[in-house]
Parts: C-alpha cells; sequence; structure tokens
C-alpha cells in the first residue's frame, strides 16, 4: 500500500503547493476504492502532516463513499455489465468479494464492522459496502456498522502511521 500511495503523492504532488493542497490529496486519496482512508492516512503521514486534522479529513473522506457504495454501485455495475469488457471486471469484482462472504454471513453486521475495520488487503469500506448490499444485507444498519469499521481502521492506521511507522522513519 506504501508504494501505491507513494505512486500517487507523485503524479498529484503538485497540488501540494496549493493552499490545502495536502488536505485535498489526502481526501481524495480516502475516497479511493483500495487505498481507502489507510491510504490517506499513510499519505498525511508521508506527508508530514498534523494527526488530528489528517484523521479528520481521511474520515470524511471515507465515509462519504459509504452511501455510494451502498445504494448506487449494484446499480452502476448491472448498468456496466451490459458492455462485454465491463461484464467480465464485475464478475471478478463481485467474485472476490463473494470470497470474503464467511465473515459476514457468520457474524452478521459486527462482522462487517471488523470486516471494514482491520485494515487488511482487500478490506475497507468499499467492499464490505458492496459485499453488503450483494447479500441484501439492511443499508442503514450497514451503513453505520461500515462507518465504525472506517473509525476503528483510521485509528490503527493511526498508530501505525504516526505511531510506530514515524518513530521509524
Amino acid at each position: 500500500m506504501e508504494k501505491i500511495v507513494e505512486i500517487f503523492i507523485n503524479l498529484f504532488g503538485g497540488i501540494t503547493n496549493i493552499s490545502y493542497g495536502k488536505e485535498i490529496l489526502i481526501f481524495l486519496i480516502s475516497m479511493m476504492p483500495i487505498l481507502e482512508l489507510r491510504g490517506g492516512i499513510l499519505a498525511a503521514a508521508l506527508l508530514n502532516m498534523d494527526p488530528k486534522n489528517s484523521f479528520i479529513i481521511c474520515l470524511i473522506g471515507n465515509i462519504i463513499v459509504i452511501p455510494i457504495a451502498l445504494f448506487f454501485l449494484e446499480l452502476i455495475f448491472k448498468l456496466l455489465r451490459k458492455i462485454k469488457f465491463f461484464d467480465k471486471i464485475i464478475t471478478k469484482i463481485e467474485n472476490k468479494c463473494l470470497s470474503k462472504r464467511e465473515q459476514l454471513d457468520k457474524y452478521g453486521y459486527l462482522g462487517l464492522l471488523l470486516f471494514v475495520g482491520i485494515p487488511l488487503p482487500g478490506t475497507g469500506a468499499w467492499t464490505g459496502c458492496f459485499l453488503a448490499s450483494l447479500l441484501g444485507m439492511d443499508k442503514k444498519k450497514s451503513a453505520i456498522a461500515a462507518m465504525l469499521g472506517v473509525l476503528m481502521a483510521g485509528i490503527i492506521m493511526m498508530i501505525l502511521s504516526f505511531g510506530i511507522l514515524k518513530n521509524i522513519f
């Protein structure tokens, strides 16, 4: 993940020269699938930003995507499936998400919270919400579980990025 974040910082690093540019960059990174809040906080640490402000910005950036993922991602994928190229990609994404369904089947909304909250590759708000949607879980309860999971992931990443990793580098 650190390499991907570094690539984004290098690609869009010019934005950091404008007023609030670093904040905009970590906000956008926090909204992106795969990177999400974890990548945003890591980017903030690499950019030597204030931990408290970074946490709030990244938290908001990642929470904003939850309703989009829960309410619209399935519809967007359904529309894109009509195009052969996208159908194959969406099938792979669905299969990848469904391969992680054990936790949600076993623990329900607590499983969703943990799935989103424990920062491991392939987990996060986008995947968790899409999986909850595929499994027909209640959207309001799923949104709350995902938001709490994002908060949990944020706290873990703050400790890792601004605590342990900051002291190593």
